[in-house]
């Protein structure tokens, strides 16, 4: 990593044999590098932060369109985007939001059949992309060799993450239960592209979470996030494609389809799927919101219901579209109006709810109360964490403080920094290893 972060004595003490040896006094937020030793905790974990030290700068004196005109239908990670539009977060603690309902796993694990297992693994997988909601802030760009670690102990879990290549960028990370009943791991690509009104990220990258007691992999991938507005209007997302999520042990899968918001937004953050076992019997039917909940119940009762939705759906949607003049916006997509109560159908089973957002969320990036503890810098933890981890970057350190002159200045700092280094390697003919 090119970052400039110190740790005194890297993180060591002496012995009384003159050798250094690695200190791991732990509090909750870091683990050591290696997580397959064990973690010994010399206090009690202090209480997760309730909020950022700075609130939230206006983004309305901003205008991208200068920087993306040029953009369009292009992929945008080598595009240096002002620092305005960033979150004070760095793209691998942004993937470390996906084990925010970490309960989930905990939960398939326990379970002793394996369709109930599938329901809980789909619940987590919709889960870890609900903290997307309404976060329209880009994440910063890690450097190569960036790292992070985090250690939650009242979850069950710990993580660590690292930047393994620039040019793609893509992120690798780790994640197991402190319990040793699940390994949570993958590599994410995210591709970017610039369509006008919108930008549309790809996630490429295969997820996969093994449930060690019984002996499973499950493996999927995330859908398509798009972030309306960027030019003019408000700033509103969407998520939509399918997911697959395929046990390789027993056969059984789950499609889950997040559905596009549609001409009148009715399908805005819905999710509706099934799983069947490996003779393709449907199991059960899955549906909701990713905003908000989601719920299992029996396909014959589904279809049942849907029977008799469409006939009252039917002269309902007929008069809209009668009403209903749709005129041509060339200057925003309307967001449409968000119904975030799900219909539960009698008969289904909550699988998962999402958490509630601390009420001055709007003044902190609409961060969740997990993301807002993400880049918090503990008394004692620079003498433990590795130099290259996220928290020492002083650019989103200083984003974060709400000093944003700085933050900009140290960004430009470190990119330019690692275009040098890069430029060092490829004269020397050198690849970058970790």
């Amino acid at each position: 990593m090119v970052g400039d972060s110190t740790e005194k004595n890297n993180g060591t003490i002496t012995q009384e044999n003159g050798i250094r040896k690695r200190r791991y006094g732990l509090r909750s937020g870091f683990c050591p590098p290696s997580l397959m030793l064990p973690c010994r905790v010399w206090s009690p974990p202090p209480p997760p932060r309730s909020a950022l030290p700075a609130p939230m700068f206006s983004r309305n004196n901003f205008s991208v369109w200068s920087i993306l005109k040029k953009c369009i239908g292009l992929e945008l990670s080598k595009i240096t985007m002002p620092i305005v539009f960033n979150e004070p977060l760095s793209f691998l603690q942004r993937i470390s939001e996906y084990m925010e309902h970490t309960y989930l796993v905990h939960k398939a694990c326990a379970q002793a059949e394996s369709i109930e297992r599938m329901q809980a693994v789909a619940a987590f997988a919709v889960s870890a992309v609900a903290s997307q909601w309404d976060r329209t802030g880009k994440p910063f760009n890690p450097l190569l060799g960036e790292t992070y670690e985090l250690l939650r102990e009242d979850q069950g879990f710990r993580l660590v993450s690292e930047q393994v290549s620039h040019h793609p960028p893509i992120s690798a990370f780790h994640a197991e239960g402190l319990a040793q009943d699940f390994v949570f791991h993958g590599s994410i690509y995210p591709k970017l592209k610039f369509w006008g009104k919108s930008v549309e990220a790809e996630p490429k990258g295969t997820i996969t979470l093994e449930l060690l007691t019984h002996k499973e992999a499950y493996t999927w991938t995330n859908p398509l996030c798009c972030v309306h507005n960027v030019i003019v209007g408000k700033l509103w997302i969407e998520q939509y494609g399918t997911v697959e999520i395929v046990n390789h042990s027993t056969g059984d899968k789950c499609v889950l389809n997040f559905k596009p918001c549609g001409m009148f937004g009715k399908e805005l953050h819905r999710v509706e799927g099934y799983i069947q076992d490996k003779c393709k019997k449907k199991r059960c039917v899955i549906y909701g919101k990713w905003t908000e909940c989601m719920w299992s119940v029996d396909p014959q009762v589904y279809e049942s219901h849907r029977k008799n939705d469409r006939k009252g759906a039917a002269d309902s949607r007929k008069q809209k579209t009668e009403e209903t003049d749709v005129a041509e916006n060339e200057d925003a997509d309307d967001m449409p109006e968000v119904q975030e109560t799900v219909a539960v159908i009698p008969g289904s089973t909550l699988l998962w709810r999402v958490a509630s957002r601390p009420p001055n969320s709007t003044e902190m990036y609409n961060f969740t109360n997990f993301a807002i503890g993400l880049n918090e810098l503990e008394p004692g933890m620079e003498g433990v964490l590795a130099p290259t981890d996220c928290r020492l970057r002083p650019d989103i350190r200083a984003m974060e403080m709400g000093d944003m002159d700085e933050a900009s200045k140290q960004k430009e700092r470190l990119e330019e920094k690692q275009r040098a280094a890069r430029k060092e390697r490829a004269k020397d003919n050198e690849e970058w290893s970790t």
